[in-house]
């Protein structure tokens, strides 16, 4: 059976699984879900995520729920497929789970922050504006953990070590909307070249390129 993917396009956490899914050459049916007509809401999707967030994966009958834990579902069970996502060796492992760790602790808040206060918001309630403090305290403290990337990052090419891993994909989605809040020189300027070495490389990787076609 096909994997099927309920979420959307656009958004970044079904993002970083469709980044995954074609990573690793894997099929998949992506299945909408109307967020406007709450169908994250219904009694049927809380049956299958109780959360009410988007996406959910289901695998003939198997169901996981959070991206990072969906990406991860992926890569072990087509492991030897397509592109390896997670290392087996011990310490590259563990550098691995170092490098997902800072993700998810130094940039995940800051930057979904961000994209609610300058994209979001405005979607979800008409009429609103971004919240300036807010916007102005999450962009210092991007900031702040960014340059600590550059020291990582001045000493592996990867965030999760010497290859392209999960802990890469999980920057990606939420790294694009910067560019689209004019906020793109985080990642991209000259002040921090390693960083900008490896946004550069990992933006530009074909799954990625893919995804946004979607």
């Amino acid at each position: 059976m096909v994997l099927k993917l309920y979420g959307l396009a656009m958004s970044t956490c079904a993002q970083r699984v469709l980044i995954t899914l074609k990573e690793k050459n894997v099929e998949y049916e992506l299945v909408p879900v109307d967020l406007m007509k709450g169908a994250h809401k219904s009694p049927e999707f809380l049956e299958k995520q109780p959360f009410g967030k988007i996406p959910y994966l289901d695998d003939d009958g198997f169901i996981v729920y959070e991206s990072r834990a969906i990406c991860r579902y992926i890569e072990n069970k087509y492991k030897g497929q397509g592109t390896e996502l997670i290392p087996t060796e011990v310490k590259e492992a563990a550098i691995f789970e170092q490098g997902a760790s800072i993700e998810l602790s130094y940039y995940n808040e800051a930057v979904s922050v961000l994209a609610y206060e300058n994209i979001f918001k405005g979607m979800f309630q008409p009429g609103s504006s971004p919240d300036a403090a807010t916007v102005k305290s999450q962009t210092e403290k991007l900031a702040a953990s960014l340059d600590a990337y550059e020291k990582v990052l001045s000493k592996q090419p990867y965030i999760g070590g010497n290859s392209f891993t999960l802990a890469d994909v999980f920057h990606i989605p939420y790294g694009e909307l910067l560019f689209k809040q004019g906020l793109g020189d985080l990642l991209s300027g000259d002040q921090r070249p390693h960083v900008k070495e490896w946004w550069n490389k990992i933006s530009s990787r074909s799954s990625w390129q893919e995804v946004k076609k979607l």
